[in-house]
């Protein structure tokens, strides 16, 4: 969407009225209306300025904040005014968004001094599912953090954050069920070079706050235990259930060339290398342990989704494989949770309404396409996060420290420039929005989290929530992302400073 004269929003609305002048902020500064945003408007002007709003009960005067709960409102849909009075109005998850496009709004005047930037917005989201990925598997990130990423992608209007909760490398939530895996399974990270570092985990009470705090946010959490590869770390707590590792060319390959050990039973794994390890996928003590911890997630987790993994399977057979997937996204729907997987389970006969996550390229692969179009089939949906596009951990070029390459280098350009519904041949309906994946393998730090995410996933933040506009245009977001920069840098954002963009100082 083009602006005739732009505001520093993104992602960018679907209807902008611009006023005339700046609102300065009143002294002091009243908010009237609905607790719970109100709350949360206040708390983050006072971060934001230093100043601290005051909530009153009262008719509104010029200068004041009025927020309120529009009952015939659509989901997340929310308008704003901002005249002699700021006046915001929408649902419950609307006014959230409404209060990070105001904040969008507020310039530092200098000397102390705040003000709006006078606007008429009208906004709703393109997609119902526009969501994060962070893989805390590979590199463990406390609840702390965690409650930083739910905040910084809060801000750009996610309202999905799925955690990686399981891989070869770790296992990170307590399941009371099967206790050694939180004993014996979360004691490593993996670091940038392969090493071991100290672990982590989640005991369920952990996972209630991230939850907590996440809805507080607008934001559903989407937890994810991957199966029936990608399950090395289940061998070290319960060997009974997973074979032996299996080699292939693409990890041994990679071991060399990056003087990685390989994989070994019993042993604790922090390569890269992927495709080697699998359920035993014949023995129905196997589909105990999935039942019981889907079931204690399923608990735990308020949220419609439960994510079963399924990628990169290499060492299950094709038909063992189809006859795990059939079964673990059937016992979801038992549990009374909607299933998702990546796009190769798509070869499976999903349980009906499951929906896939497609991570394939922008080029699809003719397998990875008829994949995910099975999930459309069987009455699914599908989430889109294309490697080439949508990886946070993908280098912006291949001279960046962090990140790896091999679906390519994606700049900002190139996160910005694509189409969701024309990814696919399925349905426009069919997509159900659109997600952003950091894996960890390079990651040591949230600050290194952060150089991967930012800016990259504010152009996957656009594409999830603006209107589709044939007229949308690079340069328009570049001049709109610029303004971002000061209010990233007062949040601890280390964002990588891509010099596509001219980034404001003020």
């Amino acid at each position: 969407m083009v602006f005739p004269d732009l505001l520093p929003l993104v992602p960018a609305p679907v209807s902008v009225i611009i006023g005339e002048g700046r609102m300065p902020l009143a002294d002091p500064l009243r908010i009237i209306g609905d607790d719970a945003a109100a709350d949360q408007l206040a708390a983050a002007i006072g971060h934001r300025t230093g100043i601290r709003p005051v909530r009153v009960a009262a008719e509104a005067r010029p200068g004041d904040v009025v927020v309120r709960i529009d009952p015939d409102a659509a989901a997340e849909e929310y308008a704003l005014t901002i005249g002699e009075i700021v006046e915001l109005t929408g649902s419950a998850s609307g006014l959230l968004h409404g209060i990070r496009t105001l904040m969008q709004l507020l310039t530092d005047e200098g000397d102390g001094r705040w003000a709006w930037r006078r606007a008429t917005i009208a906004d709703a989201p393109r997609f119902a599912y526009r969501g994060v990925m962070l893989d805390v598997a590979r590199r463990f990130f406390p609840v702390d953090e965690v409650e930083k990423v739910i905040d910084r992608i809060a801000d750009l209007k996610f309202n999905h954050l799925h955690l990686h909760l399981s891989d070869d490398q770790g296992w990170r939530i307590h399941i009371d069920s099967w206790p050694l895996l939180s004993q014996l399974s979360s004691t490593v990270s993996a670091t940038g070079d392969g090493r071991a570092t100290g672990g982590g985990g989640y005991s369920k009470d952990d996972y209630r706050a991230i939850v907590s705090y996440a809805a507080s946010r607008g934001i559903t959490i989407v937890p994810e235990i991957d199966m029936p590869g990608h399950t090395h770390a289940i061998g070290i707590a319960y060997p009974e259930l997973v074979e032996a590792p299996v080699m292939n060319e693409h990890l041994l390959d990679d071991a060399q060339r990056l003087g990685q050990a390989l994989p070994e039973a019993g042993v604790p794994y922090t390569g890269w290398g992927v495709g080697h390890s699998s359920l035993r996928i014949h023995e129905e003590r196997t589909y105990e342990f999935v039942r019981d911890v889907l079931a204690e997630l399923a608990e735990l987790t308020p949220g419609p989704y439960l994510h079963i993994g399924g990628d990169e399977s290499l060492g299950t057979s094709p038909a063992d494989f189809a006859y795990f997937i059939e079964r673990a996204t059937g016992i979801v729907q038992e549990l009374g949770k909607t299933p998702v997987a990546w796009h190769e389970a798509g070869a499976a006969e999903v349980a009906p309404g499951t929906v896939g996550q497609y991570w394939g390229l922008l080029a699809p692969d003719p397998s990875h396409a008829e994949h995910t179009a099975h999930f459309v089939k069987r009455g699914g949906r599908v989430i889109l996060s294309p490697s080439d596009a949508a990886y946070l951990d993908m280098k912006y070029d291949h001279d960046f420290p962090l990140g790896l390459a091999w679906a390519g280098t994606v700049d900002l350009h190139r996160a910005y420039d694509w189409q969701p519904t024309a990814l696919l041949d399925i349905p426009a309906d069919a997509v159900a929005g659109v997600e952003a994946p950091l894996w960890t393998e390079t990651v040591e730090s949230l600050e290194e989290a952060d150089q991967l995410m930012f800016p990259r996933i504010a152009a996957i933040a656009e594409i999830a929530w603006s209107a589709s506009d044939p007229t949308r245009d690079w340069n328009d977001f570049r001049e709109r992302l610029a303004a971002q920069a000061p209010a990233w840098r007062a949040d601890g954002i280390r964002f990588h400073p891509v010099p596509e963009i001219d980034w404001s100082d003020r």
